[in-house]
């Protein structure tokens, strides 16, 4: 994968680094780190989209591929100001102001600023650490990997230390492990090389060709998706009956690849085929809610070319291909039929464009 940087990674940077500016600042050949000085230094910002699966979750944890592409208009921001220390962490969506000895250890925003500051062989900083998304928490669009992902990128910037994506990716997964149990490991690579990718665990993602803009619409099903619960409620099943699981994942194997080569000609309706086979199988595994069947249902109807819950299941997100002209028809039947909010994203071989239609 490449190492190239998205624009918006970060938004602004400490103007004295390489320069005498006569006071301790990132990136000093020395190794001094900045003590916090409020009034010499601008707040550095960082921020990392969200993403969505469009097929394989689940069978992804058991070693067979998945494919998911970022969502670059939906961001997840963090933004460190100097401030006297300790280290001060507000997250006002989840009604966190803090300063970070008083979070626990193993409380994921702490977890993450701890392992990068050790990446980055440095003490956490006197700044106050502010996080804004726009990312739904519990939701399947990567909320918590892109915090932990704007947030590493946030300290490697204040620091003047650049992290490569695999560097980052690696931070997050360990973070990402509190939130899931076992996670597949496709929201940290996705989120923090922010491209589309063909993932399996355990081998370095590869970059997907895409052949064609892919029009696709995100619907929030408006019910939280507890991805712990559910990615822990399957493992059991395949404990129980692992023939049968191990089956429906190499299915779910096989509509992937054939999904992947639809991809990379640009053909459209053979992808939306994939996609309606993947989430029936996903309804066999037992991870779909009728909330989710009833929005599938009603995108199909409308016309969408294939449609498919996206994430976890037992609620979230409903990801449907469409094409131009039956957009606004399909949109129109997600909200009908439920729909809380409904984005539009365009897929194709360059960053993409996000739109957000609520």
């Amino acid at each position: 994968m490449g190492t190239g940087r998205h624009p918006d990674y970060v938004l602004a940077v400490d103007p004295c680094r390489g320069d005498p500016c006569g006071r301790p600042h990132t990136g000093d050949p020395g190794g001094r780190p900045y003590t916090g000085n409020p009034g010499g230094r601008p707040p550095v910002r960082a921020s990392a989209s969200g993403k969505v699966i469009l097929l394989g979750e689940h069978a992804v944890v058991y070693g067979r591929p998945a494919i998911a592409v970022p969502l670059s208009g939906l961001r997840a921001t963090a933004i460190l100001t100097p401030h006297p220390g300790p280290f001060r962490v507000q997250a006002p969506a989840v009604g966190i102001d803090a300063p970070l000895p008083d979070l626990p250890p193993d409380h994921p925003l702490a977890r993450i600023v701890q392992l990068t500051v050790e990446r980055l062989r440095q003490p956490p900083p006197d700044a106050l650490l502010r996080i804004e998304s726009d990312i739904p928490v519990a939701s399947g669009l990567g909320s918590g990997a892109a915090v932990s992902t704007a947030i590493a990128r946030a300290l490697a910037a204040w620091y003047g230390v650049p992290l490569d994506p695999p560097t980052v990716s690696a931070l997050v997964y360990e973070v990402e492990r509190i939130y899931h149990g076992t996670p597949s490991g496709i929201d940290n690579t996705v989120i923090a090389h922010e491209q589309p990718v063909y993932f399996v665990r355990g081998r370095p993602p590869e970059p997907l060709p895409v052949g064609g803009v892919l029009h696709l619409l995100v619907a929030d099903s408006g019910v939280p998706s507890q991805t712990r619960e559910v990615v822990g409620d399957v493992r059991r099943r395949w404990e129980a009956e692992p023939a049968r699981y191990e089956a429906l994942f190499d299915r779910v194997a096989a509509e992937v690849e054939a999904a992947r080569r639809a991809i990379a000609q640009g053909d459209a309706r053979a992808l939306g085929e994939r996609m309606d086979a993947n989430h029936e199988i996903l309804r066999e595994m037992g991870v779909s809610a009728l909330v989710l069947d009833r929005l599938v249902e009603a995108a199909r109807r409308a016309g969408a070319l294939g449609a498919k819950l996206s994430g976890a299941g037992r609620g979230g997100n409903v990801v449907a291909l469409v094409d131009p002209p039956a957009a606004d028809r399909v949109e129109a039947a997600l909200r009908t039929a439920g729909a809380a909010r409904v984005w539009r994203t365009d897929v194709f071989q360059q960053p993409q464009r996000h739109e957000d239609t609520k």
